[in-house]
């Protein structure tokens, strides 16, 4: 069984490795974290439909039944995540990308599916998590290539961070506190489980205070420029002209 689950991961990784360097040679004009990105892109919106198939039709709901034996589909989407998440890991100690923060959200989700899968259990809640945190990873790769491309300064861009902001307060924060109060609840789960629960929601609000932070300086920004604008407006429609400093 562990050998299985070895090369299932092994598969994974060479997979999602494969696919790197096809986007690096697709695209030899960009940067490598363009062709990173793109393969972040596509766990997301794959990891996304896998794991909301699992938890809204093939079930178990881990609301009600965390700490639930694996089933065969949780193991193979939880390997193929494995797969990916040592890749981008070991891409971003390589070209040094990322924060600290970052670093840890990418280790404790590696060991919150290696605990899920050793275990044989609760691979429903890590399978909910995967969702939930996977839910505004593609609108984060598109407000990135927006910026890329120099589009981020238009309603699109504004859209994208929107829903970013909105379903990670609504999903991440709301949702998955929710989840956790399940998790703590239920006397199914290890107790080691339920600590790795609890350090992924706190990694969760770090990231919520940072992009608070980045909403609320966006907003004051939004709100100058409109007011700017409003106000060169009424100039124009009472005086005829704009004055010019």
């Amino acid at each position: 069984m562990a050998l299985a689950l070895c090369l299932q991961v092994l598969c994974s990784l060479c997979g999602w490795l494969s696919l790197y360097i096809s986007f690096c040679h697709l695209n030899k004009h960009r940067s490598y974290e363009w062709s990173c990105r793109l393969v972040t892109f596509t766990h997301g919106v794959l990891s996304i439909g896998l794991s909301a198939y699992i938890g809204f039709i093939d079930g178990p709901w881990p609301f009600t039944h965390p700490g639930s034996p694996n089933t065969p589909l949780q193991v193979h989407v939880l390997c193929l995540t494995l797969g990916y998440f040592v890749f981008d890991l070991g891409w971003c100690i390589y070209f040094q990308s990322e924060g600290a923060l970052m670093l840890a959200h990418h280790t404790l989700s590696i060991l919150g599916i290696i605990m899920a899968l050793v275990l044989g259990e609760s691979g429903t809640e890590v399978n909910a998590v995967l969702f939930g945190s996977e839910l505004t990873n593609p609108l984060l790769q598109m407000r990135w290539f927006l910026r890329e491309t120099g589009h981020y300064h238009s309603f699109t861009g504004d859209v994208v961070d929107f829903l970013f902001v909105a379903l990670f307060t609504g999903v991440r924060i709301g949702v998955g506190a929710r989840l956790l109060f399940c998790e703590m609840v239920s006397p199914t789960p290890k107790w080691f489980v339920k600590a790795g629960g609890v350090a992924m929601y706190a990694v969760s609000w770090c990231f919520m205070f940072s992009i608070w932070r980045f909403a609320w300086r966006k907003s004051i920004k939004k709100y100058h420029a409109w007011r700017s604008r409003r106000s060169e407006e009424r100039q124009l429609k009472h005086n005829g002209h704009l004055k010019i400093h």
